[in-house]
């Protein structure tokens, strides 16, 4: 059977036992329709990019499911039904990572060597004296105003 990635955003004001007891409902809907959940997480509640259904905040869920595509269907049917869920991402992939995933490791546990010496630009590198920057051409083309005003290059109509 194909293998999914699934992340759940629930809405912030409910509690995280009826956030853990979403998990087991759609678990139960998975195993029902043939499919199985390898394993899932609580994440808890984190913030969001944006609002979505004018919440900040949303409790987070990871499930790993190995199922047939109708149950996968079902469950995000009954996703969109269900009032607490306000976003499901579903994911299909090759192979489960094993272990706990990136949201659950610690940070210090993380692998930060590929990160470069110098922050996130790389090396530095030193930027040229104001006369050795090349001269710019085509004069007063546009830009805030010059003499003949407004944003625009063209001429005033």
């Amino acid at each position: 059977m194909p293998l999914y990635e699934h992340v759940m955003i629930a809405r912030q004001d409910i509690s995280s036992t009826q956030a853990e007891s979403l998990i087991e409902h759609f678990s139960t809907v998975i195993a029902d329709n043939g499919g199985k959940v390898v394993e899932h997480e609580y994440w808890g509640v984190k913030t969001m990019a944006y609002k979505i259904n004018k919440n900040r905040k949303g409790h987070y869920a990871f499930l790993k499911t190995d199922a047939p595509s109708a149950a996968i269907q079902e469950m995000e049917r009954l996703a969109r039904l269900h009032d607490d869920v306000m976003r499901v991402l579903t994911i299909k992939v090759d192979a489960h990572v094993e272990g706990p995933s990136v949201q659950m490791q610690k940070r210090d546990e993380r692998d930060r060597g590929d990160r470069p010496e110098g922050g996130f630009g790389g090396e530095r590198r030193e930027r040229p004296a104001f006369g050795d920057r090349p001269e710019r051409s085509g004069g007063d083309r546009g830009g805030f105003g010059g003499d003949r005003g407004g944003f625009g290059g063209g001429p005033r109509r």
